[in-house]
């Protein structure tokens, strides 16, 4: 079943259950297998594309100067590796669309 506003790893796998027919314990190892994929791909710094879905980015942010915007003191925020992640067109125009 389905949660309320999230989409789980359980919920990926029983789809891959009913959908492909593997088993349930089968299903749930592809979904880690591809996450940990994933990941692996992002830690040594590719990017993944999934077509018709988008892209996942490592993006270096340098070293800045920010400023508290409550009381204007200025701070230094460190640098850091950041993930973005841009939908394709075709994910952008399905989602707008409401499929």
């Amino acid at each position: 079943m389905r949660s309320v506003g999230t989409l789980t790893r359980a919920d990926l796998a029983d789809t891959i259950n009913r959908q492909v027919g593997l088993s349930r314990a089968d299903s749930a190892q592809m979904v880690e297998s591809i996450i940990d994929h994933i990941c692996d791909a992002l830690i040594d710094g590719e990017h993944v594309k999934i077509s018709g879905f988008g892209t996942f980015l490592l993006r270096d942010k340098g070293e800045r100067v920010g400023r508290n915007p409550k009381t204007g003191v200025e701070v230094p925020i460190t640098p850091r590796r950041v993930l973005t992640f841009r939908a394709s067109q075709l994910m952008k125009q399905r989602i707008v669309a409401g499929d």
